[in-house]
């Protein structure tokens, strides 16, 4: 699956066919450290399995799907570069990733090419620097769900908040979502700047700040595993409620390397309430297929095969048809009807929107999810 074609069987730019073979889509997922692998491996499954469904039901047009991944690895110039790969093996798509800035990388070499991509995952609202018709995007954008997020903290009584961060766009980003938001309701923001401090110095810091909340706007597992344990370590902070919206909780890691101290801390996922009976029927399939209860990164690459799948159906495998049919889509997905819009202020096609969570890991029992807010 990983292996470029041989001459035999090399593809016709722009048509996504190999031969009549099959119709390729090219797939982005971290895979390897430093990315952050478990979501890479989910997002991967939701992939996997759609498309085995899709060729189970006959392909497309009687062709079957083939997925070409691409290990991106956390590295924008990683990412780059595979989508400029995929392109000349004639992939009529590229879709998922997971980290936004190595999504942003992805869609604006997209965007170049004239290749259609849509991302599964990464949430960041400037996925591109100019409106686009080539790129479209699943997941939430990043100011949509973490103004969910600041409201779940000020109906929790936390005005004066404390972000942990690191050099990144994306921090950069969420904190001042985050600010703008809280400062409208008469709250205000405290930045400690990890590039400077060392796990165990913040708990000095947040003593200073007088903050009662502590978010977690930085990497896993370091340092916000170790961040976690000195605050919970802390008697004089045992008051602070600990945040991560950009849902480091949600995997099994977090759970296996901090145990009870991973626990009650507020994230970010994009689940309905109560899946329906598609996002049931798939979630028992990926856990199976992923030997885990399955995260929402893995219904977001579920969905993102559901959509090409459909397009292709639709409108054929030429790549100018397919960025021509993201306003005309209306796919039943694992968690609602996806439709893709211009939403003010993000530059690609948008689901507008899945729905949004705050859940935590329940302290009285870490592998149970609590639902905290639904926005």
């Amino acid at each position: 699956m990983n292996t470029p074609p041989s001459p035999s069987s090399a593809s016709t730019p722009g048509t996504g066919r190999t031969d009549g073979a099959s119709v390729r889509i090219g797939a982005l997922a971290p895979l390897s450290r430093p990315g952050w692998t478990e979501a890479g491996r989910h997002l991967l499954a939701g992939l996997e399995l759609a498309v085995a469904e899709v060729n189970d039901a006959g392909g497309i047009a009687g062709c079957p799907l083939e997925l070409v991944v691409r290990d991106t690895a956390a590295d924008p110039r990683r990412a780059a570069a595979a989508v400029e790969e995929l392109a000349h093996l004639g992939v009529a798509a590229v879709a998922g990733e997971y980290h936004s800035v190595v999504a942003r990388a992805a869609a604006a070499r997209a965007d170049a090419l004239g290749l259609p991509f849509l991302c599964s995952s990464a949430v960041l609202d400037a996925l591109t620097e100019q409106p686009t018709d080539w790129v479209a995007r699943l997941c939430p954008a990043q100011s949509h769900g973490w103004r969910i997020y600041a409201d779940f903290l000020l109906s929790e009584g936390h005005s004066r908040i404390a972000v942990a961060t690191q050099s990144s766009v994306y921090w950069a980003s969420g904190t001042r979502i985050l600010r703008d938001h809280l400062a409208a309701h008469g709250g205000s923001v405290v930045e400690l700047d990890m590039g400077a401090l060392a796990p165990g110095d913040v708990c000095g810091e947040l003593v200073g700040s007088a903050a009662t909340a502590l978010l977690l706007l930085v990497g896993h597992p370091d340092p916000a595993v170790p961040i976690v344990r000195s605050v919970r370590g802390d008697h004089r902070l045992a008051e602070v409620m600990i945040g991560a919206p950009a849902g480091q909780p949600e995997f099994a890691e977090w759970a296996a390397l901090l145990g009870g101290d991973g626990a009650g801390i507020p994230f970010l996922r994009y689940l309905p309430e109560r899946l329906g009976p598609l996002g049931a029927r798939v979630g028992a399939a990926l856990h199976e297929r992923l030997g885990e209860a399955p995260s929402f990164v893995a219904f977001e690459g579920y969905d993102t095969v559901a959509v090409l799948a459909e397009v292709l159906r639709s409108h054929g495998s030429d790549r100018a048809r397919i960025a021509e049919s993201w306003s005309h889509v209306a796919v039943e997905g694992t968690r609602g009807k996806i439709r893709f819009s211009r939403t003010p202020g993000i530059s690609v096609r948008q689901w507008a929107w899945a729905p949004v969570q705050v859940v935590d890991r329940d302290p009285a029992e870490p592998d149970r999810f609590r639902i905290r807010r639904s926005g």
